[in-house]
């Protein structure tokens, strides 16, 4: 089952509740939450209205969904690295007539970087 989160609403009224008077235990027993966690939501969201924290809450996930995106765009750039890799040293090999001869396209070129065909 899934875990279910807090709303942004809920998170505030918490909040609000415990900030009108009302004792931390008693808020906490009463909405089902740990002291920590009550703990924790006040360190983040202490002096928020809900528009703000609703922003923040969609700014967060947005970042996730950006690194994963990064997280996988750079892994299709590995593999692909990869694969240029092998099928140089495949192509080098059969041209130099056998094994161990050394493949140029993967050397250094002369101000170049490694893993880079020269023009």
């Amino acid at each position: 089952m899934a875990k279910r989160g807090h709303g942004e609403e809920e998170i505030l009224r918490v909040l609000r509740e415990a900030e009108s008077g009302d004792t931390v235990v008693e808020v906490c027993r009463k909405h089902g939450i740990s002291q920590q966690t009550f703990y924790l939501w006040k360190k983040k969201y202490a002096g928020l209205g809900l528009q703000e924290l609703r922003e923040l809450r969609q700014l967060r996930e947005e970042n996730a969904k950006l690194k994963r995106l990064v997280a996988d765009l750079s892994l299709d750039r590995h593999i692909l690295q990869e694969i240029i890799a092998k099928n140089c040293k495949a192509s080098c090999a059969t041209r130099a007539g056998g094994v161990g001869a050394s493949c140029p396209c993967l050397e250094p070129a002369a101000g170049g970087k490694a893993g880079r065909r020269s023009a």
